[in-house]
């Protein structure tokens, strides 16, 4: 890859977003993918098939590219939120089969089309829904960024795993008493400063 290969830097930004997003339900049961662990829900699996409703969206029909499927969780009158979690007959292999499916139809989309190719997002108002491709990809991989980090805090409420991808954690180095004792300081230096705001506030 080289600098004058904008498309393949993008794509490769894309894919890593991808696959971090998704090594983060390895190992795990079809509880601990399902579990909702914010007060909004938030949970990998629903992470995973929203991603696809991304790419399904802004690959597909922005582009006037259908995908050939109609999932019912991004339908217009779907209940509101139906595309943030699986339902009990909604499987692991289903939701991952379906977003390696929308992500090839994603990639044929990138391929086959150049940079500046116009699209139309239906769901942006007036001019800021005509957009090229260019824009899109940047789009989605912030997007897709952002649920991965989601993911990454997900994950770690779970069970303790951490890191960029498998085999890279891209943490530095510590065992469960050096984190305990990092945590702690971090503890202890919000408090003081909570406690002098607390006074400051007061006089």
């Amino acid at each position: 890859m080289t600098t004058s290969q904008p498309k393949a830097h993008l794509q490769h930004y894309l894919q890593s977003a991808r696959d971090a997003l998704l090594w983060k339900l390895d190992g795990l049961s079809e509880y601990d993918i399902r579990r909702p662990l914010t007060p909004t829900g938030t949970n990998l699996l629903g992470l995973v098939k929203h991603a696809a409703g991304v790419e399904l969206g802004y690959f597909g029909e922005t582009f006037r590219r259908p995908f050939g499927e109609a999932p019912p969780a991004y339908e217009d009158d779907a209940e509101a939120n139906q595309d943030m979690w699986a339902t009990p007959d909604e499987s692991r292999e289903d939701v991952l089969a379906l977003y390696r499916r929308v992500a090839e139809h994603a990639d044929a989309t990138i391929a086959e089309l150049p940079l500046d190719a116009v699209g139309q997002v239906r769901w942006w108002p007036g001019e800021r829904g005509r957009v090229t491709l260019h824009q899109i990809l940047i789009h989605v991989i912030s997007d897709l960024q952002r649920h991965a980090g989601h993911a990454d805090i997900v994950r770690e409420l779970i069970d303790g795993t951490v890191g960029l991808r498998s085999g890279t954690d891209n943490m530095p180095p510590g065992d469960r008493a050096w984190w305990g004792d990092y945590r702690q300081r971090l503890e202890q230096a919000a408090r003081e400063v909570g406690e002098v705001g607390e006074v400051g506030a007061q006089g």
